[in-house]
């Protein structure tokens, strides 16, 4: 044993073959000499080289045994005092072996007692926590299921806390995730000044921020009796900006020469009347005429310029929503008849805005008023372009409904919604009307209402899951972002691990990223869903062997971003975090020389494990991860996410490891990383 541990196994097998080869040869000079001077022959002459050849013998047979019986089990004991270590649940793998055979029942009882311990610890703490529990689970229920943006900021303005909506409302903006600065997510002058002036006694702020396209209106809020913490609101103020800034200010600018053009065709009839009572002058009569003339046409042309603003007032209006169609479709199906289905979406879908409540009250308005005109089996429901406009149709079989009755449907009072507003209502609210025509065919006839269009082509994103984290309230008790980051604790670090798929294994060569995959550690936890996943388009194709290895094939990258734009996205995901690989050399080489710097301290766990265990062999992934009962989920292995996340893992393993030896900070941690350091990791010739 030395100071470190256990020497590595292929040295100490090559001192003990060189000492047995050295007392062997040194054995077969001495025999030769002595025969030669006693010119001895039968037995005699065979116990001389017998004894000289004894010490080597020796030494070989005695290292065997050692090396069977004592370096053997001591290296399997190692093994699996550091798996215990990583992770205490983890199940006895080695029992243990040759001379150490009679520790195994003391070990067992060990490994039983430790686990009944932790049990009772678990179960004390459980039955202690379970009011608690259950209050936050009803909270976070509350900010799951909240549809406002919600945000939650410790006293350096690292992000705690944040909701569904705040993960809908901010899709695909890096900045947001547990532990990242609300500066990131709103660079704002006016958010940083507000932020140093809140009072503590918990009146809001109000401001607007820009964010990417959008103006958010931000309310922010010290919340009472904390350590600072401040509560931040979003919600999307853009249309209702763009409205007060631009149609309604353009509709107060009209004003003044409405007012002119009124003032104007007043006077002149008042001379018109005048007139009567007065000698004719032609010449008067005509410059009033042509004065009337001018000021209606000026009138009639500002008449037009106000109606087309109200619609674009119509079009814009906060109260018309984003819908896609399918969703439009089904909400009027369990309208009309929840234990039936009568609507059949046909086409493509597409988005559309309007007012949900008031359109599906007045399409199942329609369908009951109309229903002598309208079949019962049902209908199809097509959306279909037209410039600015969407037409939502409602189609049969049969013909078209009267306009009559639609004339008199427009009069209906919808009094299902508040104020029992008119059919006509609802249609000027959307600046629309409805009509019915018949198909091509002549056997199809349908309900048309044109509404107004986005420009958004993808479909909806699915609902995620309740997400296992959306709060850490420990990163309150981190030190400030700004503290020296070589005297961070390992546990309070904010890490990045990530790992790079290639066309192969040459980078200097050629070889280039096709994936990019990562996940986040914050405040010594994994967090599930913060995650970073790309494919690359190589611009070259990818070689049939490397396909074997990962599966990525041509037509998984086609169309995939370029690895310069996929670095820049990443290097915004990364932000200040630390990066961690397995064999780090190579990845830090793969996603290096492309305009985009990673300057900041990077991890390897093949090199802290070698660190911690210079006397064990293999540390690749899958001994490493078979060492710690770390598992890959089916179809994970050399995929770049799932890599990642067992490097995470990892990482999180050998975090107790590092502290049972007083290694708490990154600056010591990369001490211990240098040592182990061998060129040919980096494997990227």
């Amino acid at each position: 044993m030395t100071g470190k541990g256990l020497p590595k196994r292929q040295r100490l097998m090559g001192v003990w073959l060189l000492l047995s080869g050295i007392s062997l040869l040194g054995g077969a000079i001495f025999a030769a000499w002595l025969d030669a001077q006693l010119n001895l022959s039968g037995a005699g002459r065979a116990a001389l080289w017998l004894g000289s050849f004894s010490g080597g013998m020796t030494i070989f047979l005695v290292g065997l045994l050692l090396e069977r019986m004592l370096f053997t089990p001591l290296r399997h004991l190692q093994a699996q005092l550091a798996r215990w270590v990583a992770n205490p649940d983890a199940q006895d793998e080695n029992t243990p072996e040759g001379w150490l055979k009679g520790l195994g029942p003391d070990l067992r009882r060990l490994s039983q007692s430790w686990r009944a311990d932790r049990g009772r610890l678990a179960t004390a703490h459980a039955e202690g926590a379970r009011s608690a529990t259950r209050i936050r689970q009803e909270l976070e229920t509350l900010l799951q299921v909240l549809e406002t943006p919600l945000l939650l900021c410790d006293r350096h303005r690292r992000v705690m806390l944040f909701n569904q909506a705040a993960e809908d409302f901010f899709a695909g903006h890096t900045g947001l995730g547990l532990g990242k600065r609300l500066d990131t997510l709103l660079p704002t002058v006016g958010l940083e000044h507000a932020l140093t002036q809140l009072p503590d006694d918990g009146s809001p702020r109000e401001l607007l921020a820009p964010c990417e396209q959008r103006w958010l209106k931000v309310v922010i809020r010290r919340v009472p009796g904390s350590e600072k913490e401040t509560l931040v609101t979003c919600s999307d103020a853009t249309t209702a900006w763009n409205n007060e800034m631009g149609v309604r200010a353009d509709l107060g600018s009209l004003l003044p020469s409405l007012r002119q053009h009124s003032a104007s065709l007043g006077s002149a009839a008042d001379v018109i009347r005048q007139l009567g009572t007065l000698p004719q002058d032609p010449a008067l009569r005509e410059r009033l005429e042509q004065v009337i003339h001018e000021e209606s046409h000026g009138l009639n042309q500002q008449v037009a310029r106000m109606a087309t603003l109200l619609e674009d007032m119509q079009y814009h209006g906060e109260r018309l929503r984003p819908m896609w169609s399918n969703d439009f479709w089904q909400s009027l199906d369990e309208r009309l008849d929840p234990a039936h289905r009568l609507i059949t979406p046909i086409g493509m879908p597409a988005w559309f805005k309007g007012d949900a409540p008031a359109l599906i009250e007045l399409f199942n308005s329609l369908v009951r008023y109309l229903h002598s005109h309208l079949p019962s089996g049902g209908f199809e429901g097509e959306l279909s372009h037209h410039q600015k406009r969407v037409y939502v149709d409602l189609i049969w079989q049969g013909p078209p409904v009267p306009e009559s009755e639609l004339v008199r449907w427009r009069e209906e009072r919808l009094t299902a919604l508040p104020l029992g507003p008119s059919v006509a209502d609802i249609l000027r609210q959307h600046a629309a009307d409805i009509w019915s025509v018949a198909d091509s065919d002549k056997r199809h006839a349908r309900l048309r209402m044109p509404l107004p269009t986005i420009e958004r082509t993808d479909a909806p994103r699915e609902p995620a899951p309740p997400r296992p984290e959306f709060h850490d309230f420990g990163i309150a008790q981190l030190p400030a972002p700004d503290d020296a980051l070589a005297n961070r604790r390992l546990r309070n670090l904010d890490i990045v691990s990530f790992d790079t798929e290639t066309t192969g294994l040459e980078l200097r060569r050629g070889d280039t990223v096709i994936s990019l995959g990562a996940c986040r550690i914050v405040n010594g936890r994994l967090l599930a869903s913060d995650v970073f996943n790309h494919y690359v388009d190589p611009q070259r194709p990818i070689p049939a062997a490397s396909t074997v290895i990962h599966g990525i094939t041509d037509a998984d990258v086609a169309g995939a971003a370029t690895l310069d734009s996929v670095l820049t996205w990443f290097s915004a995901y990364v932000d200040n975090a630390v990066l961690l690989a397995h064999n780090a050399a190579f990845d830090m080489l793969a996603i290096s020389g492309h305009g985009v710097r990673f300057d900041m301290p990077v991890l390897d766990t093949l090199l802290i494990s070698r660190a911690l265990d210079e006397a064990l062999d293999g540390h690749d992934l899958d001994t490493l991860a078979k060492r710690y009962d770390l598992h890959f989920p089916p179809g994970t292995r050399h995929t770049a996410l799932g890599d990642a996340r067992v490097t995470a893992e990892l990482w999180l393993a050998l975090l107790p490891r590092l502290e049972a030896r007083g290694i708490d900070t990154l600056e010591e941690l990369l001490a211990l990383q240098a040592n182990a350091f061998d060129r040919e990791d980096a494997s990227a010739s």
